[in-house]
């Protein structure tokens, strides 16, 4: 197997599970951690820094509308990016931050529901599509379920609400694991990272931010 090939399957280990299960399992883990947070607890610090947990709901909810925009894209071949211009993601994520409770719970659920409905909905050719992601990456469309799986399920966990990495399925931790391992290669750290992981360093590499 050339280095090309491994390196192309095992970025896309995604590809060839269940990702749609996944983002349904990891959806209900977000939105029932959510409906158990009181209103003093939103107003709390999450685990992001500079994020309270009102901007991490309004980010997920956010993010499945922005999803949504990809999938009309990909049905209709009208170019319709997740985001329209500059600062649209920061501002997006600011207003929802602000709205009142109830409303701030009530938008992340029909957020949630309305971008699985598009999922049902998208004729089996048009996942083939091709579509740009807000970091300028040019995907098929049936990247989407993976791309909403990573959202729901690592904020699941930056809600710092009793939910750790350990609650979500070994296959899709694995996956996460992989996407990000393969995305911080990518940006100069594959040396550091083959160290560390190999257990030939017991330093872990300053990676930063994954996406």
């Amino acid at each position: 197997m050339s280095t090309r090939t491994w390196r192309d399957q095992n970025a896309r280990a995604w590809s060839d599970q269940n990702t749609r299960a996944w983002m349904d399992q990891s959806t209900a883990l977000f939105l029932s951690t959510v409906q158990r947070l009181t209103d003093a607890d939103l107003d709390a610090a999450s685990a992001l820094p500079g994020w309270t947990r009102r901007h991490v709901i309004g980010h997920v909810a956010a993010n499945a509308e922005a999803l949504r925009r990809l999938l009309s894209w990909a049905a209709t071949g009208v170019e319709t990016r997740m985001y329209s211009r500059p600062g649209q993601r920061a501002q997006e994520i600011e207003e929802a931050a602000l709205l009142p409770a109830d409303d701030l719970r009530a938008f992340v659920d029909r957020s949630a529901r309305a971008l699985a409905a598009d999922m049902d909905a998208l004729p089996k050719a048009a996942w083939r599509n091709l579509v740009v992601t807000a970091q300028g990456r040019t995907v098929p469309a049936e990247e989407i379920p993976w791309m909403r799986t990573r959202e729901v399920a690592v904020h699941a966990v930056d809600l710092g609400h009793g939910i750790g990495f350990a609650d979500l399925p070994d296959d899709l931790n694995s996956a996460i694991a992989t996407d990000a391992t393969a995305k911080h290669a990518g940006k100069g750290h594959a040396a550091e990272l083959a160290a560390w992981l190999t257990g030939r360093s017991v330093q872990a590499p300053e990676l930063g931010p994954w996406l």
